[in-house]
């Protein structure tokens, strides 16, 4: 009898003096039996807690050769609802401190298949959870999560590691279904996947499925994320400082330092006069000729009035737009595909934006929001966050943003805006909230801040203008070292 560990005893893993040991104890009551071949000396409130702990050993003790079930295993092998669901040789259902164990008859382990911790209690393969839980479940027992929920697992597995992943899936669920006798359940998973990647139609249950398989595919997730950024804007009015460009060369003045620091936010870094000298006044381009001309694409859009006063329209019209505009920005940088959607997936830190295939139809159907938020500061936010979280090109996503945000304002003839140097983090920053936690408030705080801040300044006098800005702090980095100051009014 082991002396050393008695707060669990398995008969499974006793051999037979320890069990005849085991069971004089539990005469004479050292020892307490929480279920057939399964004895304790802890007192019985403790029995929910081991038991919890020492699953995977008591259910290979009690079970030997069981699967993890389609519901648990789906979940990841733990208990749905307090139940853990195992494939077994019989269906019963048994009650032990804290967890109900259902059992359903089924097929025992087949390829693929892994045992837990080198015991003999398995879980199943990938395929098989996915077939065993598009099987149907019938009366109380809810042994399988559906095919909504399935699909959704399809999508996510889709967007994580690609098609070659569904792909791969589909074949090994096909060499597994006879042995299962699922063939029913692998006609339904196999008519998922092909929607999925855009292979065959069938009928999706979920909105993010039948974003997949719409005409144009698109994000759902996205989608509902503008539709909410657009509730707010529909409802929160916002200020709209009026144009404070006074004559042409304020015009060319203003372009020239929205495009100097809209590049500076993408790390296309110069000197401020470096940069007057090639945009304004004519000097060669002798050193990072392609970065010179991506601050000079998006100074002609800036100044250019077709460009600068073009709003985005609704629908299908959008891409064109986007890509015409997007081939003028970047026209001087053909690697990078001028007008042409990305296709392959791009990322900022830990935000994924929205897959190749998924660019037009999330674009068309954020597009079609537009109409419902008022004209100027609310649809040159809206549009600038559908731009920045789709990120349709390759290169140039962010500095085209700003310029069609800038179009809506610039047609209701209010200030563009301007975000500095020291203002890129709260800008980045109030982007990644709106992103990961669909909270719209910080956007359109610093949004309307850094508008208000760009209306301060008088343009008319270049010099003049960048050393107020320079004063404001305007061109500096350091956050914790300066802040980001209103002009000084004389």
């Amino acid at each position: 009898m082991p002396t050393t560990d008695t707060s669990l005893l398995l008969y499974a893993e006793l051999s037979p003096a320890e069990i005849r040991a085991t069971q004089r104890r539990l005469r004479d009551g050292s020892l307490k039996r929480i279920a057939p071949g399964v004895a304790t000396s802890l007192p019985e409130v403790a029995w929910p807690a081991l038991i919890a702990r020492e699953r995977i050993r008591v259910l290979a003790a009690l079970y030997p050769k069981a699967v993890i079930g389609p519901r648990s295993a789906f979940h990841g092998g733990v208990p749905s609802d307090g139940t853990m669901y195992l494939t077994y040789s019989y269906t019963k259902r048994i009650e032990l401190p804290g967890m109900t164990v259902q059992l359903l008859d089924g097929h025992g382990p087949a390829q693929g298949d892994s045992p837990m911790m080198g015991r003999e209690l398995y879980f199943p393969s990938t395929p098989r959870v996915l077939l065993e839980n598009l099987t149907v479940s019938r009366g109380k027992v809810m042994k399988s999560v559906g095919k909504a929920e399935v699909e959704r697992r399809l999508i996510v597995t889709c967007e994580a590691r690609g098609a070659e992943a569904l792909n791969t899936l589909r074949d090994q669920a096909r060499a597994l279904a006879p042995t299962l006798r699922l063939e029913r359940e692998l006609a339904i998973l196999d008519g998922l996947i092909g929607a999925v990647l855009g292979t065959r139609k069938a009928e999706m249950s979920t909105p993010a499925g039948k974003a997949m398989v719409a005409n144009i595919p698109y994000d759902a997730n996205r989608l509902a994320l503008f539709e909410k950024l657009a509730a707010e804007l529909r409802s929160v009015p916002l200020k709209q400082p009026a144009a404070v460009t006074k004559s042409e060369l304020g015009r060319v003045n203003f372009a020239f330092l929205e495009s100097y620091f809209s590049n500076f936010i993408e790390g296309t870094e110069f000197d401020v006069n470096e940069a007057r000298g090639f945009v304004l006044e004519g000097k060669p381009i002798t050193e990072r000729p392609k970065d010179s001309h991506d601050i000079i694409g998006v100074f002609r859009q800036a100044l250019n009035a077709g460009w600068a006063n073009q709003t985005l329209g609704s629908g299908e019209p959008v891409l064109n737009q986007l890509r015409e505009r997007h081939a003028d920005q970047m026209k001087a940088r053909p690697e990078v595909g001028p007008g042409e959607f990305k296709t392959l997936a791009n990322r900022a830190g830990n935000t994924e934006f929205v897959a190749p295939r998924l660019v037009r139809g999330t674009l068309v159907e954020g597009s079609k929001l537009l109409p419902t938020v008022p004209a100027g500061t609310a649809r040159a936010l809206m549009v600038m966050f559908l731009v920045s979280e789709v990120h349709p090109f390759t290169d140039g996503n962010g500095r085209l943003a700003r310029l069609v945000m800038n179009a809506e304002l610039s047609v209701v003839s209010s200030c563009r805006i301007i975000v500095p140097t020291l203002f890129r983090e709260e800008y980045l920053d109030c982007l990644r909230v709106l992103t990961r936690e669909g909270n719209p408030g910080s956007y359109l705080d610093a949004m309307q801040w850094i508008h208000d801040w760009t209306a301060a300044f008088d343009y008319e006098n270049l010099d003049k203008v960048i050393a107020d800005m320079q004063a404001s702090n305007a061109f500096e980095r350091s956050r914790v070292q300066h802040k980001l100051l209103f002009p000084q009014k004389a």
